[in-house]
């Protein structure tokens, strides 16, 4: 038998204080808005100092799971999906900066969501969604010499259709996959000199969506979709 020779390091404070708040906190006993426990309850209650309580606290703020305001005790946030894209966006920087490999899964996974994210698009739109994509598409055909616009108004377009669906989680996921990707490897969202193209297979979209035609719809989104990935394979990026 060959044992692991790593030294076993003990954990920060702060982490069994996180972990042991964390459980309190899925337990499910407590509501959006109500108190945590105060510091120093805390610091009776665990045995230790005030430092690992405080940073227990900022790492479960950072998390949108608590507020902490000064003068007054920590308290369970309110639900807010909307921070669950930047925490994506952060946790697919930090793996795909150290395994590039994964960028060719990411894209496969952004096909899977937005393929069906468009059909659902096809089937629930209504008027006032449609007119929400005619306005976007107006404004990326004005930016379509000023790039940063208009990959701007290309997240927003791919984001627009995911909210039709009403899922706020698969809006979050568009929403995050777009934003690294622009952020980090833009030509994976835009390839200079392509705008009209893009517009196109946007226009294309648009129709079937507006035409209520949920496989049209998913065969434009894969056809826009994987044209951007063989771009981005052959620029070598």
């Amino acid at each position: 038998m060959t044992l692991d020779a790593d030294p076993i390091r003990r954990r920060k404070l702060s982490d069994e204080v996180r972990e042991r708040l964390l459980a309190q906190i899925n337990e499910g006993d407590l509501r959006p808005g109500d108190p945590l426990p105060s510091e120093r309850e805390l610091m009776a209650l665990y045995g230790v100092g005030r430092p690992a309580i405080r940073e227990a606290m900022q790492q479960l703020a950072s998390l949108g799971l608590i507020v902490v305001r000064h003068g007054d005790r920590p308290r369970l946030a309110a639900p807010r999906l909307d921070l669950l894209a930047d925490q994506l966006a952060l946790t697919m920087r930090h793996v795909l900066t150290h395994d590039e490999s994964i960028l060719a899964q990411l894209k496969e996974a952004r096909i899977v969501v937005e393929t069906g994210t468009v059909r659902l698009a096809a089937e629930l739109r209504t008027e006032a969604d449609l007119e929400n994509l005619r306005d976007i598409l107006a404004r990326q055909r004005l930016a379509r010499h000023e790039p940063p616009e208009f990959t701007a108004c290309d997240g927003e377009f791919h984001a627009a259709i995911a909210a039709v669906s009403g899922n706020v989680v698969l809006s979050s996921v568009v929403r995050a996959v777009f934003g690294w990707m622009a952020r980090f490897h833009v030509h994976a969202v835009r390839s200079a000199g392509l705008e009209k193209l893009t517009l196109e297979e946007h226009e294309a979209i648009y129709a079937a969506i507006a035409a209520r035609d949920p496989e049209r719809a998913a065969g434009a989104m894969r056809d826009h979709l994987t044209r951007a990935n063989d771009l981005y394979r052959q620029d070598g990026v």
